[in-house]
């Protein structure tokens, strides 16, 4: 195999903030649909006029440059609207979501200390407004808490309507705000994306314009998709929603179709219905796709490319995504990296596409280095360092973690074991960490481990991963207990403090755990004996 050469392919223009595309695109094609969600259709010139008054009446709020603006939404137009309008003034967005329980959402406030709280107050039959509230008396820098909803019935005492929001900017001077903007970009931090690290304790990776800009318009270099339309159900504290889904369509001026809650059944709906011509995904739910028993009945002939990232894809789908007459693609990164590391170009090589991550994303060096940072020859494994102008600032005040992992030179430490084959591709071989993905999203064992540890009657915990035919990897959870362990309550305690995906799939309750010499939990016996203490849930579970 040889790297495939780039196709023919005009890129969008560079703007120096993600923002700047919206206004573009609102005087170049101001009709075309931006965003649909449900019945909602936001033309480009309707959208570019909500991020106007948003952005004033942040302003308006006292939001300065650099000053962080939180949201807490499912995948739908609001997220993207609080997003752009954050950054095209100079603030720093951060995403918030919905599964989170209260515990979580009040760490990542308390550590990025949002001046503005954008919220829906309720969400899929959830009532948030008890934690809203908490979250706002436990976060003193938020000033004011916005709830998105236009329905006065669900807008909690000590907050803010929307609509009452963007009045107190409409008085707000233009040149005020085109001052702002220009004072902004480039290298200028606009978003944080948290994502755990081995302490269990999140960290908040600073992304930036010219990552986030560079990264969007490379991609339509080597994924060509024309029209651009994307189907986006990630979570909003997700680089995949941001970074991998949003802003790229946004750059190409096309639509992103917004499912707020997945279901393989309506995500195959919208696909057939609104014309998805990007098919880009995480195994898992490809899986669950091709589980739905009417698969073959939804018309996809609109799919011009599919696409998936965050674990590897088994072989059987790959055949049976080559069944359609259209290019397959993947790739490797980290929120780290500002996304892609590596990307296997437009191919139907199985090969390629089953056993390699790809080649370098342009604009990106790869090294492969052993533990003692020497480089290491083709063929053997090392930890993968990269460096680009994609790579994140550092981590929201964790100036140690950011040493770690931003090296001299620009490189950035992944964490992953690679090895480079001897056509420049690269395969993943391991990981150094003991981080796992589960339906793509990181998790990592020690954060569920603090949370088992501090139930009453555990004593200690230790988590491992296991592969899972859906999920790639899950989690098993073995338990010393402290006094009388109830499972069942032991489960609940986790429903209520951890993500759906973080919760482990199996708990096993031990005399004692194993210990290596040093007196360390000996992970390596339990991920052995994981693989058979796990059975993998029935068929037709939904994520």
């Amino acid at each position: 195999m040889t790297a495939p050469s780039h196709p023919p392919h005009t890129l969008p223009p560079t703007f120096p903030r993600i923002s700047d595309y919206v206004a573009h695109y609102a005087e170049r094609t101001p009709d075309a649909e931006a965003m649909v969600l449900d019945n909602e259709r936001i033309s480009y010139r309707v959208f570019n006029d909500r991020i106007d008054a948003l952005a004033s009446a942040l302003i308006a709020a006292g939001v300065k440059r650099g000053d962080r603006v939180a949201t807490l939404s499912t995948p739908s137009p609001d997220y993207f609207l609080a997003f752009l309008a954050t950054a095209s003034i100079g603030a720093i967005w951060v995403g918030m979501n919905p599964r989170y329980q209260l515990e979580e959402l009040a760490y990542v406030a308390g550590d990025s200390e949002p001046v503005i709280l954008l919220a829906r107050s309720r969400m899929d039959g959830r009532d948030y407004a008890g934690d809203l509230l908490a979250l706002k008396a436990r976060t003193p820098s938020i000033r004011q808490l916005v709830i998105f909803e236009r329905d006065s019935d669900h807008i909690p005492d000590g907050a803010v309507a929307f609509g009452d929001f963007l009045e107190a900017g409409v008085s707000l001077s233009g040149d005020t705000m085109v001052a702002q903007r220009d004072a902004s970009g480039g290298r200028d931090a606009c978003m944080i994306v948290y994502t755990s690290g081995s302490t269990g304790k999140p960290k908040g990776a600073l992304l930036h314009h010219e990552g986030i800009v560079g990264f969007s318009v490379e991609q339509h270099g080597i994924w060509p998709v024309s029209p651009m339309r994307a189907l986006n159900y990630f979570p909003i504290n997700h680089i995949g929603c941001v970074v991998d889904v949003s802003t790229p369509t946004l750059t190409a001026g096309g639509t992103i179709v917004f499912l707020e809650h997945f279901s393989p059944r309506r995500s195959l709906e919208l696909m057939q219905d609104e014309k998805v011509s990007f098919w880009g995904s995480v195994p898992s739910t490809f899986q669950l796709q091709f589980a739905d028993p009417d698969f073959d009945t939804f018309d996809l002939s609109s799919v011009q490319m599919v696409m998936w990232g965050g674990a590897v894809m088994p072989r059987e789908l790959i055949e049976r995504l080559l069944n359609y007459n259209v290019p397959l693609a993947t790739n490797y990164g980290l929120t780290e990296s500002g996304s892609a590391i590596t990307i296997v170009p437009p191919s139907r090589d199985i090969d390629l596409l089953s056993a390699t991550v790809g080649y370098p994303f342009p604009g990106t060096e790869v090294r492969l280095v052993d533990p003692d940072g020497n480089t290491v020859a083709d063929g053997q494994s090392g930890e993968i360092l990269a460096r680009s102008i994609y790579n994140m600032l550092g981590y929201w005040n964790r100036p140690e973690a950011t040493a770690e992992t931003l090296l001299p030179g620009g490189w950035l430490a992944t964490g992953d074991i690679g090895r480079r084959n001897p056509d420049g591709s690269y395969s993943i071989v391991g990981r150094v960490k003991e981080m796992y993905k589960s339906g793509g999203y990181n998790v990592y064992p020690r954060e569920v481990e603090t949370v088992l540890e501090s139930h009453p009657a555990v004593e200690m915990a230790a988590v491992v991963s296991t592969a899972d035919p859906v999920w790639q990897e899950v989690g098993v959870a073995y338990v010393l207990p402290g006094g009388d362990l109830d499972l069942d309550d032991l489960k609940a305690f986790c429903r209520g403090r951890l993500a759906n995906y973080k919760q482990p799939k199996r708990f096993v309750v031990l005399d004692e755990l194993p210990l290596l010499p040093i007196g360390k939990v000996d992970k390596v016996a339990l991920k052995k004996r994981a693989a058979s203490d796990y059975r993998p849930a029935a068929e037709g579970a939904t994520a």
